[in-house]
């Protein structure tokens, strides 16, 4: 998929939200060939640990693989964000600008970042009305390959009051390799941290995303550790999540949605939240997914598509998330239905 760069019509152009670690990575390989990693790089979990817990479950329809599942552990991934880590790792766009003519310029520069009120039309200002949204929405930190990076993500009620979700590729470089040192820092705001970091224990994608890394399944769940015995969903509240909302006459008509996330690519800088909100179309490009009109960057990948969503309060039902964009369609950010594939991962989430 990230190879997709010679044509520029959109049933092959390049992707460029979902599943761009592999592409970036490499580039990311010759950017940055000059500087090694630490050695051990100390408080990330050691490889090992993260092999011997991998769970394989296909025949629930779910790719599971555990993270910081032992105390140790999570403190060596909370002890290795520091916070000039969480302030260095990059959006993955910013690593391909460095070798990519003209790629720091590809998503339109947003209308202007404040507004008087929540719009439903906004293609990319910062949130400024408070609510709900702005608790249980959060910007995540993870190690891809030796290389942080950045994605959101959103509380969802959960009988574990513990499950996060986001896009596939935020936990998983499609068919390559998994995210490591996971955290979910909810209400994060120009580097601070008001409701605590949450590690994750458990991250669940689709055989579809895992064999495959079909956009249509750009999905994954996190169930997060406890911060200080308090789980997140006790600290923030939650979102609801919907996995009907994608019938066939809806996507005909255009379903209205808000989306929130932490872009971080220029010309933002991830440091607020920020969101989108209008009516979608289906995707004509070859996945099931729809489309919003949107000019956040990557960085806002994950963050959760809200329908049925009160401006007021702050609070709607996750019925997608933020996953792609399309080189020759900028403009538009695309998000996978929440369906029964989706269901089956919140499901064998929410028994852990």
């Amino acid at each position: 998929m990230c190879a997709k760069m010679r044509s520029m019509t959109s049933s092959t152009a390049h992707k460029l939200l979902a599943a761009l670690a592999a592409a970036a990575l490499a580039v990311g390989g010759l950017v940055h060939a000059d500087r090694s990693l630490e050695p051990a790089q100390a408080g990330t979990v050691p490889e090992r640990l993260h092999e011997a817990h991998a769970v394989l479950d296909e025949a629930d329809g779910v790719v599971r693989q555990s993270a910081a599942v032992s105390e140790a552990q999570h403190r060596a991934v909370l002890s290795y964000w520091t916070p000039e880590r969480m302030a260095a790792a990059l959006p993955i766009s910013e690593l391909l600008a460095q070798t990519l003519p003209g790629a720091a310029d590809v998503i339109p520069r947003p209308e202007p970042e404040h507004q008087a009120a929540p719009r439903d039309d906004s293609t990319g200002e910062r949130w400024t009305a408070g609510g709900r949204v702005v608790r249980t929405t959060g910007k995540v930190f993870l190690t891809m390959d030796g290389r942080d990076f950045t994605c959101s993500a959103s509380v969802v009620d959960s009988p574990n009051r513990s499950t996060v979700v986001t896009a596939g590729h935020c936990a998983k470089d499609g068919t390559g390799s998994w995210a490591r040192n996971w955290t979910f820092v909810p209400a994060f705001s120009d580097g601070s941290s008001p409701y605590g970091r949450y590690t994750a224990r458990d991250l669940l994608v689709s055989p579809e995303w895992s064999k495959r890394a079909d956009d249509s399944f750009d999905l994954a769940v996190a169930v997060l550790n406890t911060d200080g015995g308090r789980s997140v969903q006790n600290e923030v509240g939650a979102q609801r999540i919907s996995f009907d909302t994608w019938t066939d006459t809806r996507v005909r008509e255009g379903v209205q949605v808000y989306s929130f996330g932490y872009p971080a690519a220029s010309p933002y800088n991830g440091r607020e939240l920020h969101y989108c909100s209008g009516a979608t179309r289906a995707d004509t490009g070859g996945t099931t997914a729809n489309g919003m009109r949107c000019g956040m960057t990557q960085g806002s990948s994950g963050g959760p598509w809200l329908t049925g969503f009160d401006p007021a309060t702050g609070v709607g039902t996750v019925s997608s998330v933020v996953s792609f964009k399309y080189a020759d369609d900028r403009r538009t950010q695309f998000g996978p239905r929440f369906g029964a594939e989706a269901r089956k991962l919140y499901d064998h989430a929410s028994g852990l």
